[in-house]
């Protein structure tokens, strides 16, 4: 079989199997959604696999697979950019999606819409494969559309509940604004570079580097720095990046399982991997690059403060994604996208393993989401209990594990860039490394260790039944006399298999990705001008020498005194004295009420934008619609014919004398009219 049959075949087996699930799920039987589907994905992971380790070994792919439309000059396509970057991508999205499959069997498995989810999450993957192998921007805004047209299926999945309705208009509405900023920069690449195809806009893009554009009548703009700006628009709402993060926390509201594949190792990555792939234009702006790196740093630390107050266990995983995505916009800004990438594959890895083992604790304590109803789940659930504290590991960077070998490279890198908003990215991520520890491991202790706080929460379930069960039937909570319980082999293997790379990979993978030639003539960088990533790898090759030596060099690093800190300061507070945050909530009741209130951006967006458009929307239907449309046209109109016809009908006096005396009239009036004219 040719490559190009094969690369075909990948993102083309998911659609398959979703468009029949999708069509005949109810029509055939129930097991055939995750045999198909599974099969799909899974063939598309092996075949993956196979096109990385050809690109490996020199394969590289710039092909056209057919021409969509043709416009004057310009060319609209659907083709494959198929090098190192995209195949490590592929390989990350088949394989995490491959195991939430496997997952979903045990999670959804009393759902009525379970062949409806197979169909769902198997569509996505189509959708995200057709982003990252995209050869040109048409194509990425196909999938980038795509992926958020199934993220908002997905996250309203349980259609039945306000919650998620409410959640996935408002993560559709959120990217809307964001993808509006995408689509703009992708006209404005057309508009200059005459061409939507990667190759000929990189090519061209040095030729424009001093090129101004108005966008104010006379005020000149860099080319490259509206175009770079506006693309990363579009990366911050898919990413989740302040102040297009708000959507994430909300999405949460669907199943679990998409949790881990959408919004934790996939499509919020989608705007770090396009910034990447976009380098050679990003490389010619210095601002775009500030505001980058500026935007991450705030989204890195602040929004990991507010995972410090969250009692739903997805909730806590879900600002921890936010926050670890700032790190990877951060290195974007510090032009080190390699090391942007290698963070990307590290946390997907790690993160999806938190999201499933959450999920597994989840249906362990009988839909119970609040992490202050449970305690000590090592002694019922002891799979879960070790992988999550593999991911927890991971996720906080300690040395050996793959997070640290990503995460301690984003702090190295912004260490030694030197663009504006460098030193402020810097003490943001430092500091993030203190607060992901803290409240990662405040999630751990509560959840697997101390009292077994369920049996203190006295509950009447069957008084209580309509109150503590959602749509689907599923009691939330546990009786005091019942114990949670760990999942069946469709819930735990995947949480073994991803807890194998989130030990292994980062330890496997550093040298050739940040310091090899993995991202040989795929990721650019200006040495001159942005050197952090040259430094990064001096240091690592001067002082550090291999990835054994870097983690052993990590123990006496300020990062990992400060996540020892983090795990350390979690431990005492929540495990020896728990008074201690309850007084520190009473003594700083206005920090928390920002916190709790999500520092004002919800209430905003509901009181200015969602408020102001109902407004404006009152108004124009008073206005335009009452007053003009009904009131002055429709009602308006009838009024006048009316008014004539009530004044006309008196000359209709039913008198013949006045018909004639009217005639004559006429006559006398058309001569004189017809006499003056000649």
């Amino acid at each position: 079989m040719s490559m190009s049959k094969i690369l075909l075949l990948i993102p083309m087996l998911p659609l398959i199997a979703a468009t029949v699930i999708g069509l005949f799920g109810r029509k055939l039987p129930r097991h055939f959604a995750h045999i198909l589907t599974i099969a799909g994905v899974g063939i598309a992971f092996m075949l993956s696999t196979y096109v990385l380790n050809q690109t490996l070994h020199g394969f590289t792919l710039n092909e056209t697979v057919y021409q969509w439309l043709t416009s004057g000059a310009f060319r609209f396509e659907v083709g494959f950019l198929i090098d190192n970057l995209t195949a490590m991508m592929m390989v990350v999205v088949t394989f995490v999606s491959l195991m939430v499959h496997i997952y979903t069997i045990g999670y959804m498995h009393e759902d009525p819409g379970y062949s409806r989810f197979f169909s769902y999450i198997s569509l996505f993957t189509f959708s995200m494969l057709m982003l990252v192998m995209s050869n040109n921007f048409m194509q990425l805004f196909f999938g980038w559309e795509a992926v958020g047209l199934v993220s908002y299926l997905l996250i309203g999945f349980w259609y039945t509940r306000p919650t998620a309705i409410y959640a996935n208009l408002k993560a559709f509405l959120v990217n809307r604004v964001g993808d509006f900023g995408f689509l703009l920069g992708i006209g404005m690449v057309l508009y200059h570079f005459g061409s939507l195809d990667y190759a000929a806009v990189f090519e061209s893009a040095p030729r424009l580097k001093d090129v101004q554009v108005q966008i104010v009548p006379n005020v000149d703009w860099s080319l490259m720095t509206v175009t770079c700006l506006l693309l990363f628009v579009g990366a911050m709402g898919k990413s989740a990046q302040v102040p297009l993060h708000v959507w994430l926390p909300d999405s949460m509201e669907g199943p679990t399982p998409i949790s881990a594949l959408i919004h934790a190792a996939t499509m919020v990555t989608a705007g770090i991997f396009m910034v990447a792939r976009m380098s050679p234009l990003f490389e010619l702006s210095t601002t775009a690059l500030s505001t980058v790196m500026v935007i991450g740093a705030i989204t890195a630390l602040f929004m990991g403060f507010l995972g410090i107050i969250q009692n739903d266990i997805k909730r806590v995983v879900a600002y921890s994604t936010l926050s670890q995505l700032g790190y990877m916009t951060v290195a974007l800004g510090a032009s080190a996208y390699s090391v942007a990438i290698f963070h990307l594959m590290t946390h997907a890895f790690f993160k999806a393993l938190l999201f499933l083992a959450a999920g597994s604790v989840i249906m362990g304590m009988h839909h119970d989401q609040d992490i202050r109803n449970m305690g000590n789940l090592k002694k019922y659930m002891p799979i879960t209990w070790i992988t999550s504290l593999i991911g927890s590991l991971a996720l906080i960077g300690t040395p050996f594990f793959a997070g640290f070998y990503s995460k301690d490279s984003i702090i190295e890198a912004v260490k030694f860039s030197h663009i504006t908003g460098s030193g402020f990215a810097y003490f943001a991520v430092l500091a993030g490394v203190f607060v992901t520890a803290f409240y990662s491991f405040r999630l751990y202790f509560l959840v697997f260790h101390g009292k077994e706080k369920w049996r203190e929460v006295h509950q009447d379930a069957q008084a209580h039944h309509d109150e503590h069960a959602d749509d689907h039937g599923h009691h939330h909570g546990l009786s005091p006399t019942d114990n949670p319980h760990e999942s069946g082999w469709v819930v735990t293997i995947p949480l073994v298999l991803l807890s194998i790379p989130s030990v292994f990979v980062g330890y496997l993978a550093i040298e050739s990705m940040l310091f090899g030639d993995f991202f040989n003539h795929v990721i650019f960088v200006d040495a001159q001008a942005h050197p952090a990533m040259q430094h990064l790898a001096h240091h690592y090759h001067e002082l550090l020498h291999s990835p054994a030596g870097m983690a052993l060099h990590g123990f006496l690093t300020l990062p990992f005194a400060l996540a020892a800190s983090g795990v350390l300061l979690s431990w005492y507070f929540y495990m020896k004295r728990p008074d201690i945050p309850a007084a520190i909530k009473r003594k700083c009741h206005l920090i928390y009420r920002v916190l709790d209130n999500k520092y004002g951006f919800d209430s905003f967006n509901e009181r200015v934008f969602a408020g102001g458009s109902r407004l404006i929307g009152g108004k124009l239907w008073q206005i335009g619609d009452v007053q003009l449309i009904d009131g002055a046209m429709v009602n308006g109109t009838a009024n006048l014919v009316a008014k004539i016809s009530s004044k006309v009908r008196h000359l209709q006096s039913g008198l013949i004398y006045h018909y004639a005396f009217a005639m004559i009239i006429g006559v006398f009036l058309f001569l004189t009219f017809f006499i003056k004219i000649n």
